[in-house]
């Protein structure tokens, strides 16, 4: 056994998944269900989604991710449970009694709401990194000893006890409905097709890319999509009524997991991004341009570059 910290890893360990052993009509089931579910959670998008990927809770989980030795899925599914918990948590807040409000029991449960969550933000967040450390599968599951340990460290007074009563209000909250595809899950099953597709780029390298990149996008969230809105409109200042409707685009995971794979393309072989972007498209039905737009957002904030934006107007 190898030890990073205080804690044991298997040297045998590999959170990398296998590329090349799912049979063609599992990889079509899986596909199907995955563009379903990113369909049906576009359809019914809350307008308060986004509001918990904002730079700093999100470098907060990864840290945390790291320091615990999780996976780069448990990360993704940290960021993507705290979210939803706190759209959950926000709601609450604008259907709580709002007539009567000056000093009343309305007006007082409404802030006594908006308190309770600022209040426990940190302590859910760590309980959202605990149930993504389960839901992965992983050798290394986050316990309440761990946890505790960290809270404390940050000066809070939690007991055990508050700390699984934090676990179950995330999880009753959401009705237990905690098992979410990442967008890591979107690219290793559109990787996996690729390769079956006859993709010349090996799976492997894409894929280590591919997390680089989503790493950085999810830190550097706002500002890439910015960027892309101003690409798609071909205008520097978007209306209001742009933004909102944008707020789609944002929350789009299939769209996010093309991109970044055109991306990673690009990055690691421009001979060949041409043919990834065909078959992306081919694959999704997400059009080439949009795949190019995506490409050239990343990557002007990673590179500075515009190829991809020329290659596309030549």
């Amino acid at each position: 056994m190898a030890r990073m910290g205080s804690q044991a890893v298997p040297r045998f360990y590999s959170s990398e998944p296998l590329f090349g052993g799912v049979a063609p009509e599992v990889m079509e089931a899986s596909l199907l269900r995955l563009a379903a579910e990113n369909e049906r959670y576009l359809s019914e998008l809350p307008g308060q989604a986004g509001c918990c990927k904002d730079c700093r809770t999100v470098e907060f989980i990864f840290l945390l991710a790291e320091k615990w030795h999780l996976d780069h899925s448990a990360r993704y599914q940290a960021v993507e449970l705290l979210e939803r918990f706190m759209i959950k948590q926000v709601e609450q807040v604008c259907k709580s009694p709002t007539e009567n409000m000056e000093g009343t029991k309305g007006g007082s449960s409404r802030s006594s709401l908006k308190e309770q969550i600022y209040d426990t933000f940190v302590l859910r967040l760590v309980s959202c990194i605990q149930l993504a450390s389960k839901l992965s599968l992983h050798y290394n599951i986050v316990n309440s000893n761990t946890a505790l340990k960290f809270l404390q460290s940050l000066k809070y007074s939690y007991t055990k006890q508050e700390l699984l009563e934090s676990e179950l209000a995330v999880l009753e909250t959401l009705q237990f409905q905690i098992n979410v595809s990442t967008p890591l899950a979107y690219i290793e099953l559109l990787l996996e097709v690729l390769g079956h597709n006859g993709c010349l780029l090996p799976a492997k390298p894409l894929h280590q890319m591919c997390v680089q990149l989503l790493d950085f996008l999810y830190l550097e969230r706002e500002a890439i999509y910015n960027t892309l809105l101003k690409t798609a409109i071909e205008n520097s200042t978007p209306s209001e009524l742009q933004v909102a409707k944008f707020l789609a685009v944002k929350e789009d995971f299939m769209l996010l997991a093309v991109g970044i794979i055109s991306t990673s393309a690009f990055v690691l072989n421009p001979e060949h991004w041409k043919q990834v972007v065909e078959h992306l498209n081919c694959i999704t039905g997400i059009t080439s341009q949009s795949i190019l737009e995506f490409s050239y957002a990343v990557l002007k904030h990673v590179l500075g570059s515009t190829t991809p934006k020329q290659q596309r107007r030549k």
